[in-house]
């Protein structure tokens, strides 16, 4: 009998860009199988795509409460084990909720939920019953992110003094400036979106970024969030100020019309003794800088880096490394905490991760709405 860890997967059908991530990410280590799935509402459509991609149709199920009961009628040792969540955001809650509530363990997409408190029900059900719980922010799966983390930890920055972390994209662009076309498309829709679309989308990415690396936590916030039009709800451009500790302060900006920027997310740490900057669009790069020093490139795979970051990489030095191997990094610390096996806290977002990043959501657009004021986290 294979002793992978038996997989299934809500969402994700299709030509999706997020589907394909999470297969290839769960297929790197062996240790998955996809066992079962609800890829698409439509039925036919769902069975269809199972045989496109040539896994059994058995257990593709008609809808998410159908795969529910079908498995909890399974033996322990045949129901699936883990849940991947790749749904557009307003399923996310409800999906998570009762796979907790059945005693799955879950993998899921942010942001978490549609608002804080339902990230604190959440919480509350996983700390009930014991469940692993995996939010997939993919760019802490990078070595160089992950021996950024590490040195920072080590002090080799000294005390922490500046954040920055900027996310630009431009995908918005052709399309919010088109009053039609910006009332189709989901991102939009605080029904299915949430309330935040630029901060919920990608700043709440940039915010877990720079909690995880530094290891510390935002204590208030100032945001400064542009919608762009009046008929717009959402925002799709923001900077957010942040205080850290009394003189540790950062700023965080994120945008969705930038135009012609691809995934311009980038994160500088500036510390007493030195700083290091790192940048997504050219992963397999840590820049680290001291005054009166060259500045030095640190690269993956090599021996100089933390065991953290040598655990996450798959090839030897000089052989780059993407956003599916960052992934495959998340599935491979899930499975081991599946299979309840030794593993770094920072192999995977928690549940903490979701919290905190529904909060960051909900805190910006209310300091924004309330005058541009500080609002503590």
């Amino acid at each position: 009998m294979s002793n992978k860890i038996r997989w299934g997967v809500l969402g994700g059908g299709g030509d999706s860009l997020i589907g394909v991530l999470h297969r290839v990410a769960a297929s790197m280590f062996d240790a998955y199988q996809l066992t079962g799935a609800v890829f698409n509402p439509d039925f036919d459509t769902n069975v269809a795509f199972a045989k496109e991609i040539g896994i059994s149709t058995n257990r593709i199920y008609k809808d998410f409460d159908t795969m529910v009961a079908e498995e909890l009628k399974l033996p322990e040792s045949e129901r699936i084990q883990v849940f991947s969540i790749l749904t557009p955001n307003f399923l996310h809650f409800p999906m998570a909720k009762k796979l907790l509530e059945s005693g799955f363990n879950v993998i899921c997409e942010k942001p978490m939920t549609m608002t804080y408190a339902e990230a604190l029900e959440l919480e509350a059900l996983q700390k009930k019953n014991n469940n692993i719980f995996a939010l997939t922010h993919t760019y802490t799966g990078y070595p160089m992110v992950r021996q950024m983390k590490k040195m920072i930890a080590e002090g080799t920055l000294g005390e922490i003094q500046k954040v920055d972390v900027q996310y630009y994209q431009g995908w918005i662009n052709p399309i919010i400036h088109d009053k039609e076309k910006r009332s189709t498309t989901w991102r939009l829709d605080p029904s299915k979106s949430g309330i935040s679309c630029c901060m919920g989308d990608i700043g709440v990415h940039a915010y877990q970024m720079l909690e995880f690396i530094t290891g510390m936590d935002v204590k208030s916030i100032l945001a400064d969030l542009n919608h762009l039009y009046d008929d717009n709800q959402m925002d799709i451009d923001g900077t957010v100020l942040l205080r850290l500790g009394k003189y540790t302060k950062g700023v965080l900006r994120a945008s969705q019309i930038a135009t012609a920027e691809e995934n311009n997310f980038t994160v500088a740490v500036y510390g007493k003794k030195g700083s290091l900057k790192w940048e997504q669009e050219n992963p397999n790069y840590l820049y680290h800088l001291e005054d009166g020093e060259p500045i030095k490139t640190l690269k993956p795979g090599n021996a100089y880096n933390s065991k953290l970051s040598l655990d996450g990489t798959k090839l030897p030095p000089g052989h780059p490394e993407g956003i599916f191997d960052a992934m495959g990094n998340i599935y491979k610390g899930v499975a081991k905490a599946i299979r309840n096996q030794v593993y770094d806290e920072a192999e995977f977002p928690s549940m903490r991760d979701g919290v905190r990043g529904m909060n960051f959501i909900e805190t910006s657009v209310a300091s924004h709405k309330e005058g541009n004021i500080w609002k503590e986290l």
